[in-house]
């Protein structure tokens, strides 16, 4: 199975920030930024399934993670190394800025 993962030269900063601008989907990108890869089941945050495959597709779409498909389970991961070649300092700044749970 093909996943869009798109390069991130051909993604537009404003597509980053839309990802980025939502609660959960900046939940997942601080568990990941935290402990590398993660099964994508492994993330609650008080969301269904569905929502939750949604919000995934939204962080791969915008070039923020890279997801690894082994049989059928998911693993997705963040992209810091390129996210911060591309975007320097954006992520650093969304990981430490206002909204961040103690």
């Amino acid at each position: 199975m093909e996943l869009h993962e798109p390069e991130l030269r051909d993604v537009p900063v404003t597509a980053v920030l839309a990802a980025l601008a939502d609660d959960v989907r900046l939940q997942i990108v601080r568990a990941l930024a935290e402990g590398g890869e993660h099964a994508c089941g492994t993330f609650e945050f008080g969301v269904s399934k569905a929502t939750r495959s949604h919000h995934l597709k939204v962080l791969r779409e915008a070039g923020l993670t890279r997801t690894r498909v082994a049989g059928t389970s998911r693993f997705v991961r963040l992209r810091r190394e390129e996210l911060d070649r591309h975007y320097p300092g954006l992520l650093d700044a969304v990981l430490a800025g206002p909204g961040r749970a103690a």
